[in-house]
């Protein structure tokens, strides 16, 4: 045995581990051997010719290590290597999407979509959220389409783009793409949900409640729907509309607490802090670190005399909002 060790010691360098390869440089990578690998690839670069795939791999590692600057250089060398390397292509569109160069991605992108579809990433959705940023409404719409496989005008795909717009808080766009899917389909379920939404946060309470009723009306089994109805009755004091609405709510979602912090907030408005202090120790048992309803409790225990507790549940509150805004 160590006579053996002995021999293995006295081996040439290269004799003792593998020679550089593209294979093995994908299987460190495989491994999660990130640094391991990416120096083998520097290797692979140093030989002539340079391996095929090779600044594909390099890509593809420090994509995942987060370099993105280097990511890029390497999926640019790829293509520069290999114009139909499809992966690449797709890559560098994503890599300069998430460097915020959305404009530069967006050939990379609709290249890499005219091409087989790779398993890496679809490029429709990152290519339809390239074109909201540079403000490219219907090509967006006809890429997210294409991701679900609606017809580009139909009502939904103007509905998915609305979604994804108010995504990225791009609202007049938002709101302008649902109008115009209720213009094909009055009873689209979801539309009159986000016009809804956007008026809540607009705080824009009569028009919320009419578009969210209207949802209530198409899509009465959707907690969502009696979620944000509630939110609104609340904010325009309508107690016991709230009370049914959020009712329903957990009905439909039990395990959401934004409708228990919200009957924490109608029974409040009723002047019943038992039943506030129900619901609202009902959402802290789900979600302990949800501000909120620590400081509607604080205000509860306040309302029954309860200092020490209301001093407990305030001081809860402010650290963790104070942790939430870092």
């Amino acid at each position: 045995m160590y006579t053996a060790l002995l021999l293995l010691l006295w081996l040439p360098a290269g004799q003792q581990s593998p020679a550089p390869s593209p294979d093995h440089a994908r299987q460190l990578w495989a491994q999660g051997r990130l640094d391991e690998a990416l120096k083998e690839t520097d290797a692979l670069r140093q030989q002539n010719p340079e391996p095929p795939g090779t600044e594909q791999l390099r890509g593809f590692i420090l994509y995942q290590q987060n370099n993105l600057a280097g990511a890029e250089a390497a999926f640019a060398a790829a293509l520069a290597q290999n114009p139909k390397d499809t992966q690449a292509m797709e890559m560098r569109g994503v890599t300069l999407f998430r460097m915020g160069h959305a404009a530069n991605a967006i050939p990379f992108l609709e290249a890499a979509r005219a091409s087989i579809p790779t398993a890496n990433i679809d490029p429709n959705y990152v290519l339809g959220a390239s074109y909201l940023q540079v403000r490219r409404y219907d090509d967006a719409r006809r890429a997210f389409a294409a991701q679900y496989g609606f017809a580009p005008d139909s009502a939904p795909a103007y509905l998915l783009v609305a979604r994804m717009a108010l995504h990225q808080e791009l609202v007049a766009a938002s709101e302008q793409a649902a109008e115009k899917a209720l213009q094909l389909d009055p009873k689209l379920p979801g539309a009159h949900l986000l016009l809804g939404e956007i008026a809540l946060a607009r705080a824009d309470i009569p028009h919320a409640i009419a578009a969210l009723e209207q949802e209530r009306d198409i899509n009465p089994l959707s907690g969502d729907v009696y979620d944000r109805l509630g939110d609104a009755y609340v904010r325009s004091e309508q107690y016991n509309k709230a009370q049914q609405a959020l009712s329903r709510a957990v009905l439909l979602e039990p395990n959401a607490t934004g409708p228990y912090i919200l009957l924490g907030k109608t029974m409040l408005g009723q002047q019943n802090p038992v039943m506030a202090g129900l619901y609202l120790e009902r959402a802290i048992q789900m979600d302990p670190g949800n501000y909120i309803a620590h400081s509607l409790l604080a205000q509860v225990y306040r309302a029954q005399g309860r200092k020490e507790d209301a001093a407990r549940e305030f001081q809860m509150a402010e650290r963790l909002q104070s942790g939430a805004q870092r």
